[in-house]
């Protein structure tokens, strides 16, 4: 599915988030590296696709009503058999009804469970002053708590990037520290130089988070995507329902940072 069609059909559904599976579709459409993923609707369906791609999987409910997916108990990981999968799959779903009344569930998103890295984070928002930026970033606390974050502006040549992620406080973490081996900083480049391909051809997509994104020595894994649209009248509304905040004021206090 084109990102046009998957914006087209978050619209048409008057919703602002995109569903993980569907910014991971757009992800992919712009050749980001993201892990193999199914969004299962029964049991069979998700143990039947961990076994084709093998364990330890991942699971995650798959919900335009739940937006905080760790809060709702729609997270699972590191499963290692087909039992653990069955469970899970019923697990995600009871968690899911409990959390909230009438809860619309489309699924449970099946993923290769992808191996431990230095966590980074790219992002990309719409400033009302600056219009489309970038954002990257360590992740983890180093995100939450040091705000360790550069921007840039869209669209943007991988040798900017190059001096972004150079910007950082932390950058030594991605040179190699202690036994840590260093990271490979081309391919986080390219992340960034992808996602802002995504902000200057899609005006209604408003912000994006992907976090954490694994890095290693050798490439990376876009582990978690997050999507939501500009924030138009309507879907100001929704974003406020799910997240208490708008995207839009998100952007302008990061872009201003």
């Amino acid at each position: 599915m084109s990102t046009r069609s998957i914006i087209t059909k978050v619209l048409a559904q008057n919703r602002a988030a995109l569903l993980e599976s569907e910014a991971k579709n757009i992800c992919l459409t712009y050749g980001l590296p993201v892990p193999q993923f199914k969004v299962a609707i029964n049991m069979d369906q998700a143990s039947k696709f961990a076994e084709k791609i093998g364990f330890p999987v991942v699971m995650k409910i798959v919900s335009p009503d739940i937006l905080h997916k760790t809060e709702a108990g729609g997270v699972l990981l590191s499963l290692h058999t087909r039992k653990d999968v069955e469970n899970g799959f019923s697990k995600l779903v009871s968690n899911a009804k409990s959390f909230k009344k009438g809860v619309r569930i489309h699924g449970v998103l099946v993923e290769r469970m992808e191996p431990a890295g230095l966590e980074v984070i790219v992002g990309g928002m719409r400033d009302q002053q600056f219009g489309p930026v970038v954002m990257f970033g360590l992740g983890g606390i180093f995100t939450e708590v040091l705000e360790d974050v550069t921007f840039g502006l869209a669209p943007i040549k991988k040798v900017e990037v190059l001096e972004m992620i150079r910007g950082i406080r932390g950058y030594r973490a991605l040179t190699g520290f202690r036994d840590q081996p260093p990271v490979d900083v081309g391919a986080i480049a390219s992340i960034v130089v992808r996602v802002s391909k995504i902000m200057n051809e899609n005006q209604q997509i408003g912000q994006i988070d992907l976090n954490p994104v694994m890095a290693y020595s050798r490439g990376c894994s876009v582990v978690d995507a997050r999507i939501l649209l500009a924030p138009t009248p309507e879907n100001k509304r929704e974003v406020t329902k799910n997240d208490g905040s708008s995207p839009g004021k998100k952007a302008n206090r990061s872009a201003k940072r």
